[in-house]
């Protein structure tokens, strides 16, 4: 099987089986999904909390005391995982890393974009098969997930570090976001931001899976399972 070296694309038969997504990244991509639907969630009624008029004394009720210690802690697991997310593009195997660095810089790279981009117009009648993410995939994860996943975890930290008192590590990690921003409601408006930013990518992520698993030509969706990409041998 010959493989188009920085696009992806499968240029030449006969097809076979391919080893694509290491165990560490398709654990990171489940962790990453478990810990996205509470911290939406928590996030949301965080920035529009419930009334709590008749629930009794204050002192008593720690409702939203656990919205809090649920985001937080959801939040310190979804960053760490990133943070193994990025070393393991370092270490990993080549499409560990396609999705922090698309190769732009290469013709290959934009011809596959403008490829699949004319399958999904309608312009291109059949698709062609990838290895990994096609190019177009990699532009799109990179600049949703990844840029609002960086986004939404400084912005996180700096609007945790604010009940710790400035000098002390928190602040000293993530105080220089607030000076960038100028103020607090400008870091909590953008942190609620990326919010919704990374749910329409979600929405869009999960539409495309399945639809390049029922009309594409390889597997997607089992793919992020056992980690190995299969073709299809017969017309659908």
């Amino acid at each position: 099987m010959k493989i188009e070296k920085y696009s992806g694309r499968v240029t030449e038969g006969p097809l076979e089986n391919v080893y694509v997504y290491e165990a560490p990244v398709r654990l990171w991509h489940w962790i990453t999904v478990l810990m996205m639907i509470p911290l939406a969630v928590t996030g949301y009624l965080i920035g529009d909390p419930p009334s709590v008029t008749g629930a009794g004394e204050a002192t008593f009720n720690y409702t939203f005391a656990w919205v809090r210690i649920i985001h937080f802690s959801c939040a310190m697991i979804f960053a760490v995982a990133f943070l193994m997310r990025v070393y393991w593009a370092i270490v990993g195997n080549h499409y560990a890393h396609s999705l922090f660095l698309p190769p732009v810089w290469r013709l290959a790279w934009w011809k596959g974009l403008f490829r699949q981009l004319a399958y999904y117009l309608f312009i291109k009648k059949e698709p062609d098969s990838w290895i990994g993410h096609n190019p177009l995939a990699q532009a799109g994860m990179f600049m949703m997930f990844v840029l609002g996943a960086v986004t939404i975890i400084v912005t996180g930290f700096a609007l945790y570090a604010q009940q710790w008192a400035s000098g002390q590590s928190w602040m000293l990690l993530f105080g220089w976001v607030h000076c960038l921003f100028g103020e607090s409601q400008a870091v909590r408006t953008v942190h609620h931001l990326a919010m919704y930013y990374l749910l329409v990518f979600v929405i869009l992520h999960i539409y495309m899976a399945f639809r390049e698993d029922i009309m594409g030509k390889e597997t997607v969706i089992s793919t992020m399972v056992n980690g190995i990409r299969a073709f299809k041998t017969k017309d659908h």
